[in-house]
């Protein structure tokens, strides 16, 4: 099977790896709790992508799985990521985000995380199909770290999330 970077996977590329994934096709479930739990464990941290389609999730989360010490849960509405986020034992180390999702867009998410002083400084990779082109400078302005346009490369999101992460391991700022 053949995986085209910058394109999203076949279907039945997907469905080979579909019963791994943490996103239930109808949102957020039991098992997808029980991961999340089980990924803040992890002793380099939690990367969270907060994505409502199955596909996209998918991608990201199987591009990020084999950054060491790192583990991946996916969430689909940004209200699951904030309470997550709020919590005292948060090992989040990166979000990475859609901008159109249900109940909460990309916007508010972002701000409402930059609004916490603890998460000022976490990393924020954007993933969207959003065309506007004031979109990129707006995320700049809120505090997003970096956008891909939809198709994207899962490539290029991995290495982007590798270098935040390195330069936030390296940085001995709070």
């Amino acid at each position: 099977m053949e995986w085209v970077i910058g394109s999203c996977p076949s279907r039945e590329f997907l469905q080979v790896f579909y019963s791994q994934a943490t996103v239930p096709p109808s949102g957020m479930g039991e098992n997808v709790r029980i991961e999340v739990e089980r990924n803040l464990e992890m002793r380099g941290g939690t990367v969270v992508i907060v994505e409502d389609a199955a596909t996209c999730a998918t991608t990201l989360e199987m591009a990020f799985l084999g950054i060491p010490d790192i583990a991946v849960a996916v969430l689909p509405t940004a209200q699951e990521a904030l309470r997550l986020l709020q919590r005292t034992d948060c090992a989040v180390r990166a979000v990475v985000t859609d901008l159109n999702m249900p109940r909460m867009d990309g916007f508010e998410f972002i701000e409402r995380i930059r609004a916490e002083p603890r998460h000022r400084r976490l990393p924020i990779i954007v993933v969207s199909g959003d065309t506007d082109p004031a979109t990129p400078q707006r995320l700049t302005a809120i505090g997003a770290n970096a956008f891909f346009s939809k198709p994207y490369s899962p490539a290029q999101v991995r290495l982007k999330l590798e270098q935040l992460l390195d330069a936030k391991s390296s940085d001995p700022s709070p």
